[in-house]
């Protein structure tokens, strides 16, 4: 089996990175099970270990660690195994904070061209996931988009397309049909050959139908719809990239139930960019939007012109993101004293007997 990986985006830019050494050949990461990496080289895919410069690199910071999407070098051993030995740069990375107390985060994806936040239009979208997930998509570096699914399931798709309009100031808001084939077109450039689309979203909002019908082919299984409230179930447990026929990736994503931010200020702002424009006319400089004079901010929502809603929903992604920028100076300025090692915080030395 050959795979031409030009069709899966390697290029010109990543053959001149000065990384590629005698012996080592590329690959990208379709799929990661417990530090095994499923790799899909030129011969075909693999399954790979992580050599030892990728583990020391992953004791310092655990988003080096090998993800789905990502270009590696692999290594072949006499005895027939394969072990990942460089991860190369990444172009975008979509990472989402995990859950423990260290502020770290966890790399969900990495270089995609386009993310796709997945929206089920049925029974209603869900207008704060979908800023949180722009959020996200916008501070890893690709081009978003949000794609309404299920689209035979309501009166007027495109309407409520038009009307998303406020939480997606600026992004693509497309309603397809995976079910019926229909509002596919414009997604078919961004799975062109070379170019690779990640999908994210809630479980059941038919981003495994959407594979199948991109790839023209059942490559992810799915589940029927259930009649009492008209949403999808779970149905995929785990990260893939899938090879698109005619060229190109797609990169499904499990169900996300959470998704916190970092300290990605950058994300927030494009995702807020109707805020972020208004702030401009503020009379200070560093108005908080709270209680200041001339506050083109709070002007704008007792007029109307800004909903409360989305007021209130950047509101809370912005505190969310300056708590965890905190966190995160805290925990590295404990890692320049010595106070954490690989993540974790250094338990103290136990005293010894005279106070010594």
């Amino acid at each position: 089996m050959t795979v031409d990986l030009t069709a899966l985006g390697w290029d010109a830019g990543w053959a001149s990175l000065p990384y590629r050494r005698t012996g080592r050949r590329p690959g990208r990461v379709t799929r990661v099970d417990r530090g095994v990496c499923t790799v899909l080289g030129a011969d075909g895919p693999v399954r790979a270990t992580l050599g030892g410069a990728v583990l020391a690199d992953a004791a310092r910071d655990l988003t080096r660690l090998p993800c789905v999407g990502d270009w590696v070098l692999l290594g072949a051993w006499p005895d027939g195994r394969a072990t990942i030995e460089t991860v190369l740069p990444r172009r975008t990375a979509l990472i989402r904070r995990t859950a423990g107390k260290d502020a770290s985060g966890q790399v969900l994806a990495a270089n995609l061209d386009t993310a796709a936040v997945v929206e089920p239009v049925h029974p209603e979208p869900d207008n704060g996931r979908i800023e949180r997930l722009l959020a996200l998509v916008h501070e890893s570096g690709a081009r978003p988009v949000v794609v309404l699914t299920k689209a035979d399931l309501a009166a007027d798709a495109a309407t409520i397309a038009r009307q998303l309009a406020e939480v997606a100031p600026g992004v693509p808001v497309l309603p397809v049909s995976a079910e019926r084939g229909t509002g596919l077109g414009p997604l078919r450039p961004l799975v062109a050959a070379g170019r690779t689309l990640g999908l994210l979203g809630p479980s059941g909002a038919g981003k495994s139908s959407l594979v199948n019908a991109l790839a023209g082919a059942t490559v992810m299984p799915t589940q029927a719809i259930r009649r009492v409230d008209g949403k999808g179930r779970h149905t995929t447990g785990w990260r893939a990239l899938v090879p698109v026929p005619r060229g190109g990736a797609v990169v499904d994503t499990p169900g996300v139930r959470a998704v916190g931010l970092l300290d990605g200020s950058a994300g927030l702002d494009r995702a807020f960019t109707d805020i972020a424009e208004l702030a401009t006319g503020c009379r200070y400089g560093d108005c908080a939007h709270e209680a200041e004079p001339a506050c083109a901010v709070r002007a704008a929502v007792d007029s109307g012109e800004l909903s409360v809603r989305r007021w209130e929903s950047w509101r809370r992604l912005r505190g969310e993101v300056a708590f965890e920028s905190g966190r995160r100076q805290a925990r590295l300025a404990a890692e320049r004293r010595g106070g954490w090692r690989n993540g974790r915080r250094r338990a103290p030395r136990p005293a010894t007997p005279g106070g010594f």
